[in-house]
């Protein structure tokens, strides 16, 4: 049964699952959420259906998980909302960044044909896929004797985790399948193909991860010869040139895939974005000034100005990269939520499970009950938030993970505290460093998963930036920052809106409550912050590299 209410779904693809969120265009109101975990999950150890061991620093998925998460998602939140699919105007989508994979030139991923089935190179590269470092680290080396002006908006590095590295890996390693990729493509532009039939490139993906500009385009031919002769004509030949705006109506879905998923065929799909970066307008933010910290897996930092700046160790400024008129800019830590996963899974003795057990709450919950009753400094503990490489500002995957202070007496609890801890001076240094630039930093606001789950992070924040942090009306921004970029492809006359800025001033929220720094803490996390520089430039700025040996050794042993 139809109403006159009209609603769009935005369905955010993270690392470990797919969500989607109904939502309705006039109130922001999230009608109904459904969440499908991908069936091969990360595949990091061997291919789905392969004994054979993956190298080390593999990460990949399956593409056809991504599609599940259409088919089950959204005729969920129709069933669990009651909503007739005739009120749906419009779907976007979101994606963690750089994912990317080899297709033919119709889309199909190499990874369902056959004969490249079992080769991992055929797969999908997710974002942390770490192996292209040296492909990385060559570019970086050619970009900079040769002068290049875009390295400095990028930070003055660009990431193994980026599309270029990831390519060029390909070449190096596995030349057949290369050869055979019609295309490299995001997945979050892949996914975008699928629903329209049409290749779109968005601006934001490629702006962000593969050396795009919007005045300049990409590096010239000259640049990517000098990287590999047989790189030299890649932009054109397994890229493109063409290159969609956010906001932009991408297409119409297909009545192909209308019927596998329950929706009507014709409705507008936006071009595709990343996850963080479409989060912002989905935490209220439009203007400069505010930085958007997106925290699950790992964290993005994303704040927007009116003026392009070099900023050290940034992930890149791109211009309308988040909202038209503007220049965006993005900033990360590789591993934050991961980082507490990791510790639970690996370091917590079983009695600490049997207590949360018996009290019927999250091992999450007990730990950040313990870590709250301790006073700033109490556990004698410093972390390096290092466990996946260091992202920002540093920009060196080879960077592990270091904790200082230990002894008999360190419990569970203390180094959880000094985990998050960690986190919180990693983000400290990237809003200083962005400070220092020229890029000015006003106003903090938290989104993703973790704000809401976690307090005692939240105040941690607070403390060691000194900084008032507001927190995401939702706890879906992505998917919900999706829902809100559909209403404006679909446009005012089918119910949606004109521009991101309309449409956050109608569907986006903050929560009430807000996180203030405590004075004492303040004072104390100073002190501590001063010896977390230290180690922080000890270790990651080349004074010892013992990190880096301790990794090639690992890798050397393994293979």
């Amino acid at each position: 049964m139809t109403n006159n209410r009209k609603y769009t779904i935005g369905v955010d693809y993270g690392t470990e699952s797919g969500r989607a969120v109904l939502v309705d265009v006039a109130t922001g109101e999230e009608v109904a959420t459904a969440v499908h975990p991908y069936g091969d999950g990360v595949i990091d150890v061997t291919l789905p259906g392969d004994s054979k061991p993956l190298p080390p620093d593999f990460a990949l998925q399956n593409p056809q998980d991504y599609i599940d998460v259409l088919k089950v998602t959204i005729p969920k939140v129709l069933a669990e909302s009651g909503v007739s699919a005739e009120d749906v105007i419009g779907i976007g989508t979101d994606f963690t960044a750089c994912t990317m994979l080899p297709v033919k030139a119709d889309g199909t991923p190499l990874c369902q044909l056959s004969e490249w089935r079992n080769n991992p190179f055929a797969w999908i590269k997710l974002w942390k896929h770490h192996a292209a470092q040296p492909e990385a680290n060559r570019l970086n080396a050619v970009a900079e004797e040769r002068g290049e002006a875009w390295l400095g908006l990028y930070g003055g590095k660009i990431s193994s985790e980026w599309m270029i590295p990831k390519i060029w890996e390909t070449l190096n390693k596995a030349p057949d399948v290369y050869a055979a990729a019609d295309r490299f493509v995001e997945a979050a532009d892949w996914i975008v193909w699928q629903l329209t039939g049409e290749e779109r490139r968005a601006s934001c993906t490629a702006g962000y991860k593969a050396i795009w500009n919007k005045e300049k385009g990409y590096p010239d031919n000259a640049f990517f010869a000098a990287l590999d002769p047989r790189l030299e004509n890649v932009v054109d030949e397994k890229l493109s040139r063409q290159i969609h705006p956010l906001g932009e109506r991408a297409g119409s879905l297909t009545a192909e895939m209308a019927a596998q998923i329950g929706l009507k065929a014709g409705i507008a799909i936006p071009i595709g974005n990343v996850d963080a970066h479409v989060a912002v307008p989905a935490s209220t933010v439009t203007a400069p000034g505010t930085m958007v910290m997106i925290m699950g897996t790992s964290t993005c930092h994303l704040v927007m100005s009116d003026e392009e700046k070099v900023v050290e160790g940034m992930c890149g400024v791109v211009e309308d990269g988040i909202v038209a008129g503007l220049y965006g800019y993005e900033a990360g830590q590789s591993c934050v939520g991961d980082h507490f996963a990791w510790f639970t899974e690996n370091c917590v003795p079983s009695a600490y499970f049997e207590e949360a057990e018996g009290r019927g709450i999250s091992i999450h919950q007990l730990l950040e009950e313990k870590a709250a009753a301790q006073k700033v400094g109490e556990h004698g503990l410093i972390a390096l938030d290092w466990w996946n490489g260091n992202r920002s500002i540093l920009v060196d995957v080879d960077l592990t993970g270091m904790m200082v202070g230990m002894t008999l007496a360190t419990k569970a609890e203390d180094m959880y505290r000094a985990l998050i801890e960690a986190t919180a001076y990693g983000t400290r240094v990237i809003i200083e460093s962005f400070e220092k630039s020229g890029v000015p930093i006003n106003e903090l606001v938290a989104a993703g998963g973790l704000p809401g789950r976690n307090k005692l992070l939240m105040q941690i924040y607070a403390d060691v930036t000194g900084r008032e942090i507001k927190v995401s009306g939702t706890d879906q921004a992505g998917a919900k920052g999706s829902a809100m970029f559909a209403a404006v492809a679909a446009g005012k006359a089918a119910g949606g809106y004109d521009d991101i800025v309309e449409a956050a001033q109608r569907m986006a929220t903050l929560q009430d409550v807000v996180y203030r720094p405590v004075p004492a803490n303040v004072e104390i996390y100073n002190q501590l912050y001063a010896d977390y520089l230290l180690l922080h430039d000890y270790f990651g700025r080349g004074a010892n590299d013992v990190m880096k040996r301790l990794k090639a050794m690992r890798k050397r042993v393994r293979e």
